[in-house]
């Protein structure tokens, strides 16, 4: 997957001179937001993403990205409705396929919780939830 980048409008607040920018790469979300001489940047893998919210206006949306474990969450005003829509696609379909696969010597990805559990479990021991059946490939 290529980095995608979004910028924010500098008709919002906060976005007057410098313009925030989120990027979705193929392993995490990054916010870049330039004050005066210093680059204040937020970055959450996608593994640690636990929900995107988008609130929209009138014109434009507001982005929350949260962030599983307690951290920091990325907020990003002022993106256009399309802009925001595309930015929740990416990071889901991105987790999808992150989460999908499995990973090396017998195990996976717990598709609810993001821990590494054994290939052949069929209930996560992390979270306690049942798991779809694994696909044969």
């Amino acid at each position: 997957m290529a980095t995608e980048r979004f910028y924010a409008s500098r008709w919002t607040r906060g976005n007057r001179i410098f313009r925030t920018l989120l990027e979705v790469t193929d392993t995490a979300v990054i916010r870049r937001k330039r004050s005066g001489f210093t680059v204040d940047e937020m970055s959450i893998h996608l593994q640690r993403v636990a929900s995107v919210r988008i609130e929209t206006g009138l014109l434009w949306s507001d982005i929350l990205i949260e962030s599983t474990g307690g951290g920091d969450d990325i907020q990003s005003h002022g993106h256009r409705k399309a802009d925001a829509r595309r930015i929740k696609e990416l990071i889901e379909a991105a987790q999808s396929r992150q989460l999908g696969g499995t990973a090396p010597g017998g195990e996976r990805t717990c598709p609810f919780c993001a821990e590494t559990i054994k290939a052949a479990a069929v209930v996560c021991r992390h979270c306690g939830r049942d798991l779809p059946a694994q696909r044969s490939e």
